[in-house]
């Protein structure tokens, strides 16, 4: 089966190429008994209308969160024999999903992998926006041991409201109890178990209202776009952290900048962002870069923003090849593997 492979990251050719050795060493010839072999060819373009064109004598594309799959790159893929997409990555928001399906392109992803991974980055963020720890590394570096402009706040005590309770979200959430942290939920369909442990979940006005941190770990969907604007901004409590490591269009910006500038937000940490497309995963240092509201965000002290890397880890990434392998060896037909479980996930 030959696979398509776009935004392709040397790294993550390495650990595809590495998992799919090792996957080849491991089965046996009774499993792979009429499953063809996965090749890969990796293309450094993203996926788009045009780049689609590539795709051309390929069974299936391997994609990412920033590859445009909307109607008419999907139309594209059909024409050129495109039967499956499998998606690196939890999200699909990238990808009009009502349209592969009337084109009989089926569709997988990795709904959860290393949880703990991003889970660790959105404690990084809060903890850098708090104690301050990149100033204090450039003051260092330059001879400035003055303290000054660092003052942080203890986490102990605090209380963080989480949005989004699956497996992330109880990452978090076990992190932030470790720290001594009152913890708010908000899911639409809450974690029974979670409440049995004493998670306790409540309304979202009621989450904005008493949370010191806000951060989330929802998808994007039509109902949750631009969950964070004017309104829920105004609900939280002046100086409050807001932490992204989801999907970037969660908040509207321009809310968010308006509540920076009057001193309502606090803190703002940021590994997602909604246009990012035109700008994370490629190196924009020696460009010009047109995004003002993007530039208007760096320009805030109490702004941290990273370039989605909240996932990047070496065991996310090999667990997201694994899993990558697996949905692709479903597809090609092997029926060993179980759909239903969470380490092979198709969306239907």
């Amino acid at each position: 089966m030959k696979v398509a492979f776009f935004s392709a990251k040397p790294y993550e050719e390495t650990v595809f190429k590495a998992a799919a050795l090792s996957l080849e060493k491991a089965e046996g010839s009774e499993k792979a008994e009429g499953i063809p072999p996965i090749s890969f060819t990796y293309f450094p373009h993203q996926l788009t209308a045009e780049t689609a064109l590539l795709c051309q004598g390929f069974d299936a594309v391997c994609v990412f969160v920033n590859d445009e799959l909307n109607a008419k790159t999907l139309y594209i893929l059909h024409e050129a024999g495109i039967k499956h997409i499998a998606l690196r990555c939890a999200g699909f928001n990238n990808v009009d999903i009502a349209t592969a399906h009337e084109l009989n392109i089926s569709v997988s992803r990795v709904p959860a992998y290393s949880p703990e991974t991003v889970a660790e980055h959105t404690l990084a963020l809060i903890l850098t926006l708090n104690r301050k720890t990149h100033k204090a590394y450039n003051r260092v570096k330059e001879g400035n041991f003055e303290l000054s402009g660092l003052l942080g706040f203890t986490l102990h005590n605090k209380t963080v409201g989480v949005i989004g309770t699956g497996r992330i979200g109880q990452s978090v959430i076990r992190i932030l109890k470790g720290f001594g942290c009152n913890v708010l939920c908000y899911d639409p369909y809450p974690n029974e178990q979670l409440e049995q442990d004493g998670v306790v979940y409540t309304s979202l006005e009621s989450l904005f209202s008493q949370s010191h941190i806000v951060t989330l770990h929802c998808p994007l969907t039509e109902q949750s776009y631009h969950l964070i604007n004017e309104s829920s901004i105004a609900l939280m409590p002046k100086g409050a952290m807001l932490i992204n490591t989801s999907r970037g269009g969660l908040i509207d910006d321009k809310s968010v900048i308006n509540a920076l500038k009057s001193g309502h937000l606090g803190y703002v940490g940021l590994d997602v962002y909604e246009r990012e497309s035109e700008l994370f995963f490629s190196d924009h240092s020696q460009d010009i870069i047109q995004d003002d509201i993007f530039q208007r965000l760096l320009t805030f002290p109490n702004v941290l923003v990273t370039g989605h890397q909240g996932f990047f880890t070496k065991e996310a990434l090999s667990e997201i090849a694994a899993i990558t392998l697996d949905n692709l060896r479903f597809f090609a037909g092997d029926s060993s593997l179980n759909v239903n479980n969470n380490m092979v996930q198709h969306i239907t």
